[in-house]
């Protein structure tokens, strides 16, 4: 199996199951799926979220998932619990389609770590 294909069905792995467990089978967009990481990274679960906040967990997501890419290194978490992560290498310029596939492939990444998929 090609390495694109094998993304392919570990990515949809990661969709189906995130989507049953949070959306009642609705599938979820990679906005979303990145907000889950978010609150996963965060480790507060809250009912809702005021917007900076919400931004601020995708922003922690991002982080987490392009650092073993080496674009970020954790930090430190503040006293609030918030993870914070300094830029270590700025991303290159993307197109579009790339910046989905490397934070689809990174999120894969992220859920093979934590063994939710293999």
């Amino acid at each position: 199996m090609s390495r694109d294909e094998q993304l392919k069905i570990r990515w949809q792995n990661v969709v189906t199951i995130l989507s049953e467990k949070f959306a009642d089978g609705e599938t979820l967009d990679l906005d979303a799926i990145i907000y889950l990481i978010g609150v996963q990274e965060y480790g507060k679960i809250k009912t809702s979220y005021q917007k900076d906040e919400k931004v601020n967990l995708m922003h922690i997501a991002i982080c987490r998932l392009l650092e073993p890419y080496g674009y970020y290194q954790y930090d430190y978490t503040d006293a609030e619990g918030w993870p914070h992560y300094t830029l270590k290498e700025a991303l290159p310029a993307l197109k579009s389609g790339e910046q989905t596939l490397l934070m689809k492939e990174a999120i894969v990444h992220y859920f093979l770590e934590k063994e939710l998929i293999d």
